[in-house]
């Protein structure tokens, strides 16, 4: 389970002038921005300007180099056995995580601090009810870091459990990320992929024609 949020796609404008930059092709530029029926500024790819990004796209990363000025921002939740494969994309991107190491044991965990697939399942409330029973214990010893009790919570924490990173990464590293992840075992990455496909003008990483 991900969930995705605050979704903000930027520098459309600047990516299309560096695009142009290798012919001096700048007086072919059409793209431009509109103000839509939700009164917000829109980037409109012009026709010539979309018939050379998806070329270029469709050549490589190293002509479709333009695709790393297109900025994303998204918070992103999910578990971290899903984030030790996101890591492996960290060529272009930033994040700043929520941090177990800091919030661990300020309240009792449920079953929505995880991504499970049978949250109602007696082992995951017997997880959850040793986890929180040793919390308890800490609390009564002191609430002290680091202390055995601090630590076998740590160390006990499911990979399941659920962070929110705020991220910054590129068309190129979401395409890199599509391609590779498209057909992956973990459903996590299937709804990854779906999200991508969501975004403005998808077919510069995904390569499908638009729909």
């Amino acid at each position: 389970m991900i969930k995705i949020e605050n979704v903000a796609v930027y520098n459309f404008m600047s990516a299309v002038r560096g695009m142009r930059n290798p012919f001096e092709s700048w007086d072919k530029i059409d793209s431009h921005y509109i103000i839509n029926r939700f009164s917000q500024e829109e980037f409109i790819l012009g026709e010539n300007d979309y018939k050379l990004a998806v070329k270029l796209s469709k050549a490589g990363n190293d002509h479709g180099k333009f695709l790393r000025q297109i900025l994303v921002s998204i918070d992103l939740t999910a578990p971290e056995y899903f984030f030790k494969e996101f890591d492996t994309y960290k060529v272009g991107t930033v994040a700043n995580s929520t941090s177990m190491m800091h919030l661990l044991g300020n309240r009792k965990l449920t079953v929505d601090d995880f991504s499970f697939d049978e949250p109602d399942s007696s082992y995951v409330y017997d997880y959850l009810e040793l986890i929180n029973e040793i919390r308890d214990h800490w609390i009564d010893s002191g609430k002290k870091k680091p202390s055995p009790k601090w630590r076998l919570m740590n160390q006990l924490m499911a990979i399941s459990f659920l962070y929110t990173r705020t991220i910054t990464l590129n068309y190129q590293v979401l395409k890199n990320m599509y391609h590779s992840r498209k057909s992956h075992k973990l459903t996590e990455w299937h709804e990854f992929c779906s999200w991508i496909e969501s975004l403005d003008y998808s077919e510069l990483i995904t390569l499908k024609e638009p729909k």
